[in-house]
């Protein structure tokens, strides 16, 4: 079956357990997307692949560990719209030039509430009520953000939580919007494939039908 008719999203997956989750907001909006895992995706996979937009996820690594992963460094040139989520807005910092911490206070898990900072479109839909309930879970935390970049969205324990590039269409939260627990999340990805641009051209019934 060849999916390249298709516009297609990759999913960078860093091991969370949650990013099959992230997988199925996309193909409710009828995105077609793939998860690899990060050891797979390289600068060649990406050419090949051919992706209209790409998603970092999360993972129970540290960025400041050495040898930990990340994504490949062709990715930032490449003019894709990319977002980062949680690990993924961690290492997007760290290879970008922002700096990530770990240690006392950097640790949070649970439901936290997100307050704006200016307007994105990323964000269309939310801050009715001037915050928002998202899920976090995340043993470290970005303490610089890279060149470039601009916060959009803090909590009290998340200085960073939303921020974004928008002449680069980088964009990265603390939390986690592929869960429940962060009622408005799918919002945010539907937010995304627009901007990224996606036409919506895929569906599971015709997935079936082709496999």
């Amino acid at each position: 079956m060849d999916n390249m008719t298709h516009e297609r999203l990759l999913i960078i997956d860093f091991g969370s357990q949650v990013t099959q989750l992230i997988a199925r907001r996309l193909r409710e909006l009828n995105v077609y997307c793939e998860i690899h895992p990060y050891q797979s995706v390289t600068d060649a996979f990406l050419t090949d692949f051919a992706p209209k937009a790409v998603i970092l996820s999360g993972g129970p690594d540290s960025v400041t560990r050495k040898g930990s992963p990340r994504a490949p460094e062709g990715l930032w040139t490449m003019g894709l719209p990319v977002l980062g989520i949680c690990y993924g807005q961690q290492t997007m910092m760290t290879q970008l030039g922002g700096t990530v911490v770990t240690g006392q206070g950097t640790k949070e898990f649970g439901r936290a509430f997100v307050t704006p900072q200016g307007t994105l479109p990323l964000l269309d839909g939310w801050f009715a009520h001037d915050k928002e309930q998202v899920w976090m879970s995340h043993g470290d935390h970005v303490s610089t953000i890279a060149p470039g970049f601009t916060v959009y969205g803090t909590s009290p324990n998340a200085p960073f939580a939303i921020i974004a590039d928008i002449s680069r269409n980088f964009y990265a939260v603390q939390f986690h919007p592929e869960v429940h627990h962060t009622p408005n999340g799918a919002m945010l990805y539907e937010n995304f494939v627009r901007l990224a641009g996606f036409k919506g051209d895929w569906t599971m019934s015709a997935y079936r039908e082709q496999a």
